[in-house]
């Protein structure tokens, strides 16, 4: 029968970490919200041969290196389909940008990336997905590799009578008892592979401009989710995308700031948030800027001041101060402005 577990807090994230591990593969997970603010819920209905699983999480990246294929390895592909904030997905030297409503397929023996991206903390990713093994799967292996990592076709017939039937599964399926359950599985497994052996005759290449605007988003999100570490720089960033410093310079050339700038306005801004955040009154300033990869407060100190034009502790002061009548006594000054960069 189908089994819900919803998570919170620090301790959530490490099990789900566990728990995805379990349900889907070993892999190593990241997220700027792994505190208080954390929150996933994940179902799981058993459908005999293959399942379907509902996940709901905050924004995190998932990586899965040759080391997690070697600590397990369940040997299927997956199935996806987003339903919230958009999905990077990285396999096979494949890269898409998977928006909601739309469906890719990744491999368990693969080398693997996945960026959830943070469109707001109130914004959650959502995703469902189906394993599929690869002895009951009728696409021969070569042509079904070649889906990996990329966007699968929308507006097919099989696909969209296959995301009708995932949402209409998730809504049901805890009024189905275990007979009906594997029944449905059949039902699951014609419809995947309907969907991929259509989707094997009309999968097209990414266009460069398309690949080039894919890996930007995936850089953005990879700085989002590490700017708790004070080595982050641009050489840091290339490295972890496999490109040249160079390449990455050129990737920003059009973008409105430079990547050391991007780093720099992300980390001010969010400790300027974290300072009016009347739930994390108990931390130091030191401790809040630390959190976000600031190994000193002096030069933090510095570049708050710089940006904002008032020392970090005076801005809390204010920010925490109750609003007023304008104009009247003791009006509460508006924030400054969030800091720009080049």
């Amino acid at each position: 029968m189908p089994a819900t577990v919803r998570l919170r807090a620090r301790e959530g994230f490490d099990q789900w970490t566990h728990m995805v591990g379990e349900l889907v593969m070993p892999v190593s997970l990241t997220t700027p919200y792994a505190d208080d603010r954390f929150r996933a819920t994940v179902t799981s209905v058993p459908l005999g041969d293959t399942g379907l699983s509902g996940f709901s999480f905050s924004p995190m990246s998932a990586r899965r290196a040759a080391a997690h294929i070697r600590r397990g390895d369940p040997e299927r592909y997956f199935l996806f389909l987003v339903h919230g904030t958009a999905v990077g997905i990285d396999q096979c030297r494949n890269t898409a940008l998977l928006t909601a409503g739309t469906m890719g397929l990744f491999d368990t023996s693969h080398p693997l990336a996945c960026e959830f991206f943070d469109e707001g903390e109130d914004r959650l990713s959502r995703v469902s997905l189906i394993p599929l093994r690869r002895d009951l799967l009728p696409v021969p292996r070569d042509r079904a590799d070649a889906l990996l990592g990329t966007a699968l076709p929308a507006g097919t017939v099989s696909g969209t009578l296959l995301a009708s039937y995932v949402s209409g599964l998730r809504a049901l399926a805890g009024r189905a008892d275990a007979a009906e359950l594997h029944r449905l599985g059949a039902a699951t497994l014609a419809l995947a592979s309907a969907y991929l052996a259509t989707a094997t005759d009309s999968t097209a290449p990414l266009p460069e401009e398309t690949r080039r605007e894919v890996l930007v988003a995936r850089i953005r999100a990879f700085i989002d989710a590490r700017l708790s570490d004070p080595g982050l720089d641009p050489a840091t960033v290339a490295a972890h995308h496999h490109i040249s410093v160079r390449l990455l310079h050129r990737l920003f050339e059009d973008q409105p700031e430079t990547v050391a700038a991007h780093i720099r306005r992300l980390r001010l801004e969010r400790v300027r948030a974290d300072l009016a955040d009347p739930r994390l009154a108990r931390h130091t300033v030191a401790a809040l800027a630390a959190r976000r990869g600031y190994r000193h407060p002096a030069d933090f100190n510095r570049a708050f001041r710089r940006a904002y034009g008032l020392p970090p502790g005076e801005y809390r002061r204010l920010a925490g101060r109750p609003r007023t009548t304008e104009g009247g006594p003791g009006a509460t000054p508006d924030p400054p402005p969030p800091v720009t960069g080049t």
